[in-house]
């Protein structure tokens, strides 16, 4: 397995109890022997420590954040910790998550945007024009599509996403969303004008899920993982119909990894992409591609 569909995963490396899924009030309501044991809302160290000790990567980060979000209350900060000893992603916990230098709102039940993700937010900005158009797809909270308002406010970005949780965050977050299938609810009024399209689609292979760590989907839907039996389902429909909104000459960006963008080229090439780039990051792992819609712009 690619180590970028590790990378999907919050950075967390144990595990908790087997259990079916359940609410996060029913998560907060058990395990009262760890609330008794949380450290007191002024002593981080201890918090890290607790945290580090069940397996957390970023245990000093994780602990300032829950200590600023509990803000002195004791029995909220026994609540926090308690979720996020479960395995419960930190953002839905504080409610918001870092990115692109913009703190993104995370409502719980939303995918999480990872920080992983921040370099092809980036090129995206460097496509987009000051007055241009683009659409992030799968937008998620929005983290995306609010990193392009943000640096191009005279640009016009819209987003979609199928899961109606999404869409109301991504709302929350000023971003201009539309609830469905990728390209299906976007104004038609954008066809062929369309300067960037940018997207984190699923594209986990389907036999590769039980790969993933193990209680991830005690919280997440396999929806925002699954691209079908080789990861790029989802992502070749997307090749497939960019070329309807994206203007000749417009870029197209997409997130992947492992060897799917070999496994997209010659869809590629027959759909009329060309400067097609293979974005990587500093270890070499392939993290995403981007092509140019041949023609004039």
């Amino acid at each position: 397995m690619s180590m970028a569909y590790q990378d999907l995963i919050p950075e967390w490396s144990g595990t908790v109890p087997r259990r079916s899924h359940q609410s996060i009030a029913a998560v907060e309501t058990e395990s009262p022997v760890l609330v008794a044991s949380v450290p007191a809302p002024n002593d981080p160290e201890a918090l890290a420590a607790l945290l580090s000790g069940a397996g957390f990567i970023a245990a000093k980060e994780e602990a300032n954040q829950i200590l600023a979000c509990a803000a002195g209350d004791v029995e909220l900060l026994g609540r926090l910790v308690t979720r996020r000893l479960t395995g419960e992603p930190l953002a839905w916990i504080t409610g918001n998550v870092a990115f692109c230098g913009l703190m993104i709102r995370v409502d719980p039940g939303v995918f999480v945007p990872r920080w992983q993700s921040e370099p092809l937010a980036r090129r995206a900005v460097e496509r987009l024009p000051t007055n241009g158009t683009a659409i992030d797809l799968c937008t998620g909270a929005g983290a995306i599509a609010k990193t392009l308002i943000t640096h191009r406010p005279g640009a016009h970005v819209v987003a979609s996403d199928v899961d109606e949780h999404a869409v109301a965050c991504a709302t929350t977050n000023g971003v201009e969303v539309y609830c469905g299938d990728l390209f299906a609810p976007l104004p038609r009024t954008l066809e062929g004008r369309v300067d960037v399209i940018v997207g984190i689609v699923p594209y986990v292979p389907t036999p590769e899920l039980p790969l993933l760590q193990r209680d991830t989907f005690v919280f997440e839907s396999p929806l925002s993982y699954d691209g079908g039996s080789d990861g790029t389902e989802i992502l070749r429909r997307v090749l497939t119909d960019s070329p309807r909104f994206l203007r000749r000459g417009g870029t197209l960006l997409l997130e992947l990894g492992g060897n799917q963008a070999d496994a997209l080229y010659d869809n590629l090439t027959r759909l009329g992409y060309v400067d097609v780039t293979v974005l990587s990051d500093e270890e070499g792992d392939t993290r995403g591609i981007e092509a140019i819609l041949g023609g004039q712009g």
